[in-house]
């Protein structure tokens, strides 16, 4: 079955040729590169260039010139074999020969997200390799595999957020057909296939838009990355219809059930509907309709306005995450502040109402008010987890979870997170206690490489253990080789019996979730959640689920005990196993009240 995405630029095979389109408003003139030869392209309007090369098919590379200045690439490139700075290659979406034809996807209330990030999630951080993993993913229970992003960035190595090609799966990781091939393996098993996309801002190094078309970029907004996409300015509506074609692309033409929209609150647009209706809008209206397709969205303004059925599916939770990671270590830099006072405060609205904050002032950001009510939402609008690549990666030396709380404060956390009636997300190795860290890397030109290092180790010179320049010299260095190569998962961690119990632990887990809660979350409705404190470190939290009956989970990440009375119905779970009465330190434990038990 041929799958493509129609787009109105990039190299598009014909049956007369290649077609190439270019939307280059500021150039005077613009040439298509076929190796040594130089062809001048037609204006076609409105800032188009275009031209169609009969002897130019599948396999050939290609690239644009100003007249006679530098070749760059096609910014709308499906594979740049050559990273960055080389030439584009034509591809024939159509050439590979999916299996998947009877896929139509899964629903959003079955989902278990497991985050992955292809070059470090196996030795030859590959597509080819990710695949063969496959089987154990689905063994253990999740239903949804997340990949961080593979937008062609610069070098060797890079998290994916410093992309500059967002139609061209890094050849780092392999070939377009060879990502394809990843996708059609996992729904072959049963396994939905999500991908990290980055609208908010294009990386420093390899980005050649700003000579051609300057008004792809803000002159008066600004990001943490730099000038901001244009999205609402002059000249904003090729920008707006470049990026919603990215979603499609990757939807339609790879056939990834869904997309995780990074740092959307980085995103400026006045509009509306602004883009991530737009993009929302697009989705239903194309692939949404014949399948079930998920967005997602990362933003740190808690916005609600956004998720429902008919927009976006979910949102990350990092206030689960802070209220969680404050409870389990007692850290209270940076923004583990807004959580400091009362965690387990945070963490039972978190769990009852999707979000800790709602709209009240956050002192971490002086005053300013955070968030928009949520209890109005069903919980899995909202996707909590107790590990990502940012909490995880962005701490100076790459610590999990498990390297920095007590195991079973670690486990008691776990059992909370996937038996709770939200959608849970687990980052790659956290299911085994992986050891490895998982530190931040990249690899750009020298100049760049060195001011990046610069600039992490001075970003941690706020916190009072790294207050000494010979402390924030310890911090790895992203641009060393090591780095990269450190970060990679070490599965023979696995090889030793006694390290299977994590593992083991997740399985059964996701077996009981599966079991007796996800059956019983469709329909699930809003305001179906609440929770009152058993202790300064235990709550208890209740949900009316999908088909009235209750689930209840009382849960206690103190290390001391705490009075706690058994709520009416059947016990599904309990950690440490057979606890009964007052809850242990570090414990957990799950009730189901059938049917319209009261």
């Amino acid at each position: 079955m041929i799958r493509r995405h129609p787009m109105p630029f990039g190299a598009q095979p014909t049956p007369d040729g290649t077609r190439f389109r270019l939307w280059a408003p500021d150039a005077p003139r613009l040439d298509l590169c076929l190796g040594e030869k130089r062809l001048p392209m037609a204006a076609a309007g409105e800032g188009w260039w275009e031209r169609t090369e009969p002897g130019a098919g599948p396999g050939t590379r290609y690239g644009y010139s100003l007249g006679e200045g530098p070749v760059f690439p096609d910014p709308a490139s499906r594979f740049n074999p050559d990273d960055v700075h080389g030439l584009s290659q034509v591809i024939d979406p159509g050439a590979y020969p999916w299996t998947d034809q009877g896929w139509r996807g899964r629903p959003w209330h079955e989902a278990v997200v497991y985050e992955l990030h292809v070059g470090t999630f196996t030795p030859e951080g590959s597509f080819a390799a990710a695949a063969e993993k496959l089987d154990y993913l689905a063994e253990l229970g999740v239903t949804a595999v997340e990949l961080m992003p593979v937008a062609d960035f610069p070098g060797r190595c890079n998290w994916g957020y410093d992309g500059v090609l967002p139609f061209a799966p890094d050849a780092a990781y392999g070939s377009p057909d060879e990502l394809k091939a990843l996708v059609d393996a996992a729904h072959s098993r049963n396994l939905m296939m999500l991908l990290d996309v980055v609208y908010n801002h294009f990386g420093p190094e390899g980005n050649y838009l700003h000579l051609y078309a300057r008004h792809f970029f803000s002159d008066r907004r600004h990001t943490p990355w730099g000038a901001a996409v244009n999205f609402d300015g002059p000249d904003s509506e090729t920008v707006r219809q470049f990026f919603i074609h990215n979603a499609l692309y990757w939807l339609e033409e790879f056939r990834f059930d869904g997309l995780r929209l990074d740092s959307v609150h980085a995103i400026h647009d006045d509009s509306s509907p602004d883009i991530l209706e737009d993009i929302a809008a697009a989705v239903a209206a194309g692939p949404g309709k014949e399948r079930h397709v998920h967005l997602v969205l990362e933003n740190d303004r808690n916005a609600t306005r956004y998720l429902g059925p008919e927009g976006y599916a979910a949102q990350w939770n990092d206030d689960f995450h802070h209220a969680v990671h404050v409870l389990l270590t007692g850290e209270a830099d940076g923004y583990y502040a807004d959580f400091a006072d009362s965690p387990g405060r945070h963490l039972g609205r978190c769990l009852a109402e999707g979000f800790a904050w709602q709209g009240e002032p956050s002192p971490y950001r002086g005053g300013e008010k955070r968030g928009e009510p949520s209890a109005h939402l069903p919980p899995i609008r909202f996707v909590p987890f107790l590990q990502n690549h940012d909490q995880v990666g962005n701490r100076a030396f790459g610590e999990r979870l498990s390297a920095l709380a007590h195991a079973q404060a670690v486990e008691a956390a776990t059992a909370a997170l996937l038996l709770a009636p939200s959608v849970p997300l687990l980052f790659m190795g956290e299911e085994f206690g992986a050891a490895t860290p998982f530190l931040f890397f990249c690899d750009f030109g020298p100049d760049l490489a060195a001011a990046v290092t610069a600039g992490r180790r001075k970003e941690f010179a706020r916190f009072a253990r790294f207050a000494d320049p010979e402390a924030r010299q310890r911090i790895p260095d992203p641009a060393a080789a090591d780095t990269f190569l450190g970060s990679k998962l070490d599965w023979s961690f696995l090889e030793q019996p006694e390290r299977w119990g994590r593992l083991d632990f997740h399985r059964q887990l996701l077996a009981l979730r599966r079991r007796e809660i996800v059956p019983r979350l469709a329909g699930m409705a809003g305001h179906a959640g609440a929770w009152r404190p058993l202790g300064p470190a235990a709550v208890e939290a209740e949900w009316r689920l999908g088909d009235g009956s209750r689930l209840v989970l009382q849960l206690n990440l103190g290390a001391e005990p705490t009075p706690a009375e058994e709520p009416v119905g059947r016990a599904i779970f309990a950690y440490p196993d057979n606890t009964a009465g007052a809850l242990p330190p570090w414990s957990a434990r799950c009730f189901l009240g059938e049917g319209n038990t009261p």
